[in-house]
């Protein structure tokens, strides 16, 4: 129950986007398609589960034990960049149509404070290696809602009669502002 209640939690109650306000870049860059929110969506949730397993298992097998724990940014950004690369060269020959629509964005994962947020909070807050999985699938399945959800809505808005002062970032904005509004109405959710 308690593995349920952290997926949970970490998926809607504390999710990475609209309650943390972390990996944001991506959130607003990717977002003006379903079908590249969703595929950038699913690449951060490989990459964040891939990145928060080798982690735990470098911080607790090598910098725990050699007491070098002040190295822990760095080498998690060194293993993030590496998975990310990864990654691109995986899309690159995979998916080609997928590659070209995040562009830029994809090696931007590199530097999403998502990622690396997630690889800390699991050290951080001592989860186990289950516990670990767990929260680093459930956030990046809240991200992959979240940049989902956001480019339905700003698909709707590009759509809309908008006054011209309000179109472009401007309204993007606003709707992101009043969706993490509405997912705070999930802060005070005891499971």
């Amino acid at each position: 129950m308690e593995l349920i209640s952290l997926f949970i939690t970490s998926f809607i109650v504390n999710n990475i986007i609209f309650s943390q306000f972390l990996g944001i870049c991506p959130f607003l860059g990717v977002s003006k398609k379903i079908d590249t929110a969703a595929g950038m969506g699913i690449a951060v949730i490989f990459v964040i589960t891939l990145a928060s397993i080798i982690t735990f298992i470098i911080q607790k097998l090598i910098l725990d034990n050699l007491g070098l724990g002040y190295l822990q940014t760095i080498v998690f950004i060194l293993i993030i960049a590496a998975l990310v690369q990864f990654v691109e060269m995986f899309l690159k020959k995979s998916a080609p149509g997928l590659y070209q629509a995040l562009g830029i964005f994809l090696p931007l994962i590199t530097t999403n404070c998502a990622v690396l947020g997630v690889a800390i909070i699991n050290i951080t807050k001592d989860y186990s290696f289950i516990e670990s999985m767990v929260n680093s699938i459930g956030t990046s399945v809240g991200f992959l809602l979240a940049i989902v959800l956001f480019a339905g809505v700003r698909d709707k808005v590009d759509n809309a009669d908008i006054p011209d002062s309000l179109k472009g970032s401007s309204i993007s904005l606003i709707a992101a502002g009043l969706m993490s509004i509405a997912f705070l109405g999930f802060s005070g959710l005891k499971l």
